[in-house]
């Protein structure tokens, strides 16, 4: 009875507390026009995700039992070797990225190894993780798991940088959703092991107390809207044709290793 009321009060709490809606949000406009390198989409290219999503979970409804029994799940194998992965799924900036795509797309991703995949990736990182999830973000303003429940995450150093954005839909769980998707489309045969990857990252957020597992799920649809409309810009196009005609000399080369799926015969 102690625990129901505890967790009760924690819900109000957070009914009062937290910033439910956010409309005076105000974020710096980064898209193409103002880092070309980094960015495919011009701002209010990407879906509107707070057209394309519901609202986060009400503290006190329902859904949030199974937001609050996912963030128990994930504390619970924190120290774990799944609980280190998500850990070094934290990250998502420089090489962190390709780094841990590599393996499961059968081919070492880098500048060095594979530059027209990299740039891919990279350059449509922030347009996923960014573009796609502000308008949601900035309008809910969802306060994260772990200051919801005053608890550490998986890395506390983090902590400072992310209670400074909302929580509704996940950025990184639309960037790994969104890099699995693209190279499932460059890699069609390790497409099990990809798609494995990419739905790891998201939930690796979970496991960290970075994010409710029902941001983790926003995140994914936000990432699937990008990846569509990132098909309908010429200039990512361009690029992942590139990326397929690398690809292409790197497994004719014998450089990629073969899937798990069956090949059919031609």
């Amino acid at each position: 009875m102690k625990s129901i009321l505890r967790f009760t009060a924690l819900a109000l709490a957070a009914l009062c507390l937290s910033p439910v809606f956010a409309q005076d949000a105000k974020t710096k406009v980064k898209d193409h026009s103002t880092n070309p390198d980094v960015f495919f989409l011009y701002e209010g290219d990407a879906p509107n995700s707070l057209k394309l999503l519901p609202g986060p979970p009400a503290a006190d409804g329902l859904q949030f039992l199974y937001d609050k029994a996912r963030y128990d799940w994930g504390k619970s194998i924190r120290n774990t070797p799944r609980g280190e992965q998500a850990f070094r799924d934290a990250r998502v900036e420089g090489q962190n990225l390709p780094d841990a795509f590599s393996e499961s797309f059968g081919i070492y991703i880098s500048p060095e190894t594979t530059p027209e995949i990299y740039k891919l990736i990279v350059g449509m990182r922030e347009d996923a993780g960014d573009l796609a999830t502000r308008e949601a973000k900035n309008y809910y303003n969802r306060t994260r798991p772990f200051s919801y429940f005053g608890e550490d995450t998986c890395n506390p150093e983090q902590q400072a940088e992310l209670s400074t954005n909302g929580s509704y839909p996940s950025g990184h769980t639309s960037i790994g959703w969104a890099t699995a998707l693209i190279l499932t489309e460059l890699n069609p045969d390790r497409q099990d092991e990809i798609l494995e990857r990419g739905y790891q990252m998201g939930e690796s957020r979970v496991i960290c107390g970075y994010h409710f597992q029902s941001d983790v799920d926003a995140g994914r649809i936000v990432g699937s809207g990008i990846v569509a409309r990132l098909h309908a810009d010429p200039a990512f196009t361009a690029q992942l044709e590139k990326a397929k005609k690398e690809f292409a000399e790197k497994k004719k080369d014998g450089l990629v290793k073969p899937g798990s799926r069956p090949q059919k015969a031609h």
